[in-house]
């Protein structure tokens, strides 16, 4: 599959496996979150720090998609002549798509500069291209695409709604999204986080990274405590009851403090940064994401819920 039988308008090719469309979008706000993610994957350390998050985001992804294997993975995708990864940062599931089918054209785009670690670590790849690009607007023809894989970045985009529009144009009939968009948490969250996510924009970097690095020793020390209490439900504020963990009460209801043994730190802290640092991070109800789901016209095969998102694979009919 040659990729100029898919593209709309003209890309620059910079070597075999690496294009660029555009590296900026004119808008504020969506560029400030390229900016931010730029720097996000620069700071991921090569070998061991992206070891943990494939094995981590791997096996995730098949929970969130309804795929009860990578066997099950594989033979989804061994129809998919055109597999496109929208968002695909340093393109760990862009490459596991296309040495899963290795008959497909994967591609993976990003807005920010990951894709050129992304083209240097997955080189030897044959079936594997990047490129730079809006994922909201992208290069290619309507009807072109097989599968469109949006995984933990629609929610960054200017417009989600647009962009998932646009992922309907590009799909071909009976051609597959997978989409993740973030779920709102309790109410004394969802105001801090906007409050930060504010505050953030006035912020130097260096301060970004203090501040996640502070985030993260504290989600490190609560977890550490092994502290359980039963929570009452307080439905007005959307905080559930039950048993629950301290650093998990806090983290759901009042302060994204995310701590994960299995990732590590520096991955924690790589994952508290992401969440403050991009000016656009949308946050849905069930509600709100189905409605999204129908202005698309698109058909929803499998859905679940999750305390932080809400994943569904959708059909084009």
């Amino acid at each position: 599959m040659y990729l100029d039988v898919l593209l709309c308008r003209k890309i620059d090719k910079i070597k075999d496996n690496l294009f660029i469309d555009k590296s900026i979008s004119g808008f504020q706000n969506q560029d400030a979150t390229t900016d931010a993610f730029s720097d996000k994957w620069k700071q991921l350390k090569e070998d061991e720090d992206l070891k943990k998050v494939n094995i981590f985001q791997k096996d995730w992804f098949l929970k969130l998609y309804g795929l009860e294997s990578e066997d099950i993975l594989k033979k989804f995708l061994s129809d998919k002549k055109v597999i496109l990864d929208a968002g695909c940062g340093v393109g760990y599931k862009a490459a596991w798509f296309a040495e899963l089918n290795p008959n497909s054209l994967v591609i993976g785009m990003d807005f920010s500069e990951s894709v050129y670690q992304a083209a240097e670590l997955y080189k030897e790849i044959p079936n594997l291209i990047f490129i730079r690009g809006d994922i909201a607007h992208t290069c290619f023809k309507e009807n072109s695409l097989d599968f469109i894989n949006c995984d933990q970045v629609i929610h960054h985009t200017e417009d989600p709604q647009k962009t998932l529009n646009h992922f309907q144009s590009l799909i071909v009939s009976n051609g597959v999204i997978n989409v993740y968009v973030y779920a709102k948490k309790a109410v004394p969250r969802e105001m801090l986080d906007d409050h930060f996510r504010n505050l953030c924009k006035e912020v130097s970097k260096d301060d970004l990274w203090k501040l996640s690095e502070q985030l993260t020793e504290l989600g490190k020390r609560l977890s550490e405590l092994n502290l359980k209490f039963e929570c009452p439900e307080i439905p007005l504020l959307n905080i559930k009851g039950g048993e629950i963990d301290i650093q998990r009460f806090i983290y759901w209801n009042f302060m994204k403090i995310f701590w994960n043994k299995e990732l590590g730190y520096h991955n924690s802290v790589l994952t508290n940064y992401d969440w403050y640092s991009p000016a656009n991070a949308y946050r849905y109800s069930q509600t709100e994401f189905e409605e999204m789901i129908k202005i698309a016209q698109l058909k929803s095969e499998f859905f679940r819920t999750e305390a932080a998102c809400y994943t569904a694979r959708l059909r084009k009919q």
